[in-house]
């Protein structure tokens, strides 16, 4: 293989090992345990240093999603904690949309690109997937995020290996991830108190009918243009 083609597929090493050292040693660096411990350091800081705090929470939400490191919740539930439902829920948006851009763009421009022209000139199955989901990009981009069993790592890769678009990418990645971030900052803010009596904060919440259902019934509004679609076609 020349240098080139190493070059290519270097973005998306970098993110599977990174993504492998984040699962092996970093799960306690990212836990609510750690985030408990320096609640009062962060806090602090802040209080006396507010605007580089919330650059500083931005950019390093960005990267741990453009590196797909675990903890993206509890990054979530810590912009709502510092910061409030609001800036809170802008500051966690900018960031998880800034980091799932940051990885689809680097993925896209190297290793993505062969492969959805080797998906799309295979022929097949494969072809006729990607050729599907690039005449619905918007639909089939905001079920991905909608869905509650699509990660949201998955959901930040696969685009990039289809030949989707960026600006709908990126415009659904922020549409897309606003219920969730609106839920987890909401419950972020009651952290001091979970944090306070020795506790663990309750995220039953995001399995619950109460949440699972709006999102699939999204899901469901974003496919009807595609369903309409498919239906016209096969009318004509």
């Amino acid at each position: 293989m020349d240098r080139r083609g190493l070059l290519r597929r270097l973005p998306l090493a970098v993110v599977v090992i990174a993504a492998l050292v984040g699962l092996v040693f970093l799960r306690d660096f990212f836990s609510f345990q750690a985030l408990a411990a320096q609640a009062d350091r962060l806090t602090a800081i802040r209080d006396a240093h507010f605007a580089t705090a919330a650059t500083l929470f931005v950019l390093f939400y960005a990267a741990m999603v453009g590196l797909s490191l675990p903890g993206a919740t509890l990054a979530t539930l810590t912009g709502g904690f510092l910061f409030g439902l609001f800036p809170g829920l802008i500051l966690n948006l900018a960031g998880a949309t800034a980091g799932a851009v940051a990885v689809f763009a680097a993925v896209r421009m190297g290793i993505g690109a062969e492969v959805a022209r080797k998906l799309t000139s295979g022929g097949g199955g494969p072809a006729r997937l990607v050729a599907a989901i690039r005449r619905n990009e918007w639909s089939a981009l905001l079920i991905m995020r909608f869905l509650p069993v699509v990660p949201f790592f998955a959901a930040n890769l696969i685009p990039a290996f289809v030949g989707v678009r960026f600006w709908p990418y990126a415009l659904t990645t922020a549409v897309g991830i606003l219920p969730g971030a609106v839920v987890l900052t909401a419950l972020g803010r009651g952290l001091g108190a979970v944090i306070a009596s020795g506790e663990a904060p309750d995220l039953s919440v995001l399995r619950s009918p109460a949440l699972v259902l709006p999102l699939l019934g999204l899901a469901v509004l974003a496919a009807i243009p595609m369903i309409w679609r498919v239906l016209r076609r096969k009318e004509g």
